[in-house]
């Protein structure tokens, strides 16, 4: 049996049994942002707001690596979360915070 087969990837998860996701139980209360700021402030604040709905999804489902965290792997925990599909950009910025948070 060849050593590779005796290990398994990084890339899948070694938990023995399945991970239940835990949905908020209500939404968080919002706030309007405030006024007077550019637009491309606005834009980084929601992507990183977003980023990091992401970023605790994938620590809760057995993510803990920034490499098993690939853009499909991103976008399907959107999915499943009901957030829209992140851009390449979000999925860096993911990645960047489990890097992070280490």
């Amino acid at each position: 049996m060849p050593a590779a087969a005796l290990f398994p990837l990084p890339t899948h998860s070694t938990s023995k049994r399945a991970v239940v996701r835990d949905l908020p139980y209500r939404p968080v209360e919002r706030h309007p942002l405030p006024a007077g700021r550019p637009r491309e402030w606005y834009i980084s604040h929601n992507r990183r707001l977003k980023a990091m709905r992401l970023a605790i999804a994938l620590l809760d489902s057995g993510v803990y690596v920034p490499q098993q965290a690939r853009n499909e792997k991103i976008r399907s925990t959107a999915e499943l979360v009901g957030i829209h599909p992140p851009s390449d950009t979000t999925c860096h910025m993911v990645r960047a915070l489990m890097k992070y948070a280490r």
